[in-house]
């Protein structure tokens, strides 16, 4: 969530900020009018407040005098049922004022470079040889069939279309890639956690996937409960409402969870295989830092990301999203990593990684004390390390031999 004193202070900034990402600006003139009535009202119902409390004191002292105190007592009436209206406005003008800036996206940062579509997005490094095979590459696809790894069909006959089932050397190359992703994260500084799968209404708010993104989330019946799109939700909001002690910062922490997206504005994109499914798995890092620090994490955590694809020597290459294309709703910058397809001659993404400063903490309340004593919001960052699927499916497609079989015995 926007920080309201942004809006109060710098509404220019905000309004050219929120154009970038294609937000028309009048919101931020909404939400001027709707902060500066609440704080209007919120005056008025303070002055009737100390009005009442004088009345009241009167009161005492005139019953104590045997005086009439009918017509004071009127007017506390008239006083209270005016604090009362005043307070129902107060949170009829919070609640739309709050439904405003939970829809709104974070502000890129100003060193997002400015561009127009996603082919504006510049390179910022690119690693490993994909120079072109000698034979005609096939398909992840082709060889998880030809491999007997992936069982397209029964994935489909179970669960319905974008489902997959691996099998035999599939399911154990998928386990050992998830294994070694961890234990790679470990090695980093990051400490496991084991989280649910499912998460509350208020944990997908205070992470940024609601309200804005209901329709591609599965919703449980009868619940207000959803199953969780990415291993983010859980782990910003194990420390959610919290005040964190500033000996505990930074916060490194990592998870392998099942994803569910149901992907409502994706029709028809890549029906088969392994790139956009409804379900699959991934290993999430989370950082929760001091805002001083965050900047330098986003750097630290791209290469985290990027050392497990450096050990299994998939080549791949860095981008730095523009404004355009920067289309993750809590972030304040993006890189994403992409790997190399030969079968697609060309890089398919497979990680972001996000710094969300303090937009993630503001709606999940995560806190710290600084030097000072004073309460302050963390940063949160995020980032893949890395989609399960996508590793598999371009380790198998770089790995492929000329008749078909895998090089994949060091990982096996």
């Amino acid at each position: 969530m926007l920080d309201i004193k942004l809006f109060r202070d710098q509404p220019d900034m905000v309004k050219e900020a929120l154009n970038k990402r294609s937000i028309d600006s009048s919101v931020v003139k909404r939400v001027i009018e709707l902060d500066l009535n609440r704080r209007e009202l919120l005056q008025e119902v303070e002055s009737l407040k100390h009005q009442k409390n004088d009345q009241s004191a009167k009161i005492g002292e005139m019953a104590r005098k045997g005086e009439d105190i009918s017509k004071i007592r009127e007017t506390m009436r008239v006083v209270s049922d005016s604090i009362s209206d005043g307070n129902d406005k107060v949170r009829s003008i919070q609640e739309e004022l709050n439904d405003l800036l939970l829809d709104l996206p974070n502000l890129p940062d100003k060193s997002v470079p400015y561009g127009e579509s996603e082919e504006d997005n510049p390179v910022k490094k690119t690693w490993g040889d994909v120079s072109k095979m000698e034979f005609p590459p096939l398909s992840h696809i082709e060889l998880g069939e030809k491999n007997n790894m992936i069982d397209f069909d029964r994935g489909v006959k179970i669960a319905g279309n974008k489902f997959v089932m691996l099998r035999g050397k599939g399911a154990i190359l998928a386990r050992k890639l998830q294994n070694m992703m961890l234990e790679n994260a470990g090695k980093r500084g990051y400490t496991e956690l084991a989280v649910p799968f499912i998460a509350k209404r208020s944990t997908l708010l205070g992470s940024g996937q609601l309200p804005k993104f209901e329709d591609d989330l599965y919703k449980l019946d009868g619940e207000d409960s959803f199953l969780i799109p990415t291993g983010e939700v859980p782990l910003i909001n194990t420390r959610a409402g919290e005040i964190i002690p500033t000996s505990e910062l930074p916060i490194k922490i990592t998870a392998v969870t099942s994803c569910f997206r149901r992907e409502a504005g994706a029709a028809g994109k890549e029906t088969r295989g392994l790139i956009r499914v409804h379900q699959f798995e991934k290993v999430e890092l989370v950082r929760l830092t001091k805002p001083e620090e965050s900047w330098d994490a986003l750097e630290e955590m791209l290469e985290d990301a990027e050392s497990i694809l450096k050990k299994l020597k998939i080549p791949y290459r860095v981008i730095t999203l523009c404004t355009a294309d920067l289309t993750a709703f809590t972030s304040s910058k993006t890189y994403d990593i992409e790997v190399w397809f030969p079968s697609m001659n060309k890089y398919v993404e497979i990680s972001s990684v996000s710094n969300c400063i303090d937009f993630q903490a503001r709606r999940a309340n995560i806190k710290y004390r600084d030097d000072n004593k004073k309460l302050k919001f963390v940063h949160t960052l995020n980032g893949s390390g890395v989609a399960v699927g996508r590793c598999m499916a371009s380790l198998m497609e770089n790995r492929q031999r000329a008749d078909g079989s895998l090089d994949l015995d060091d990982i096996l």
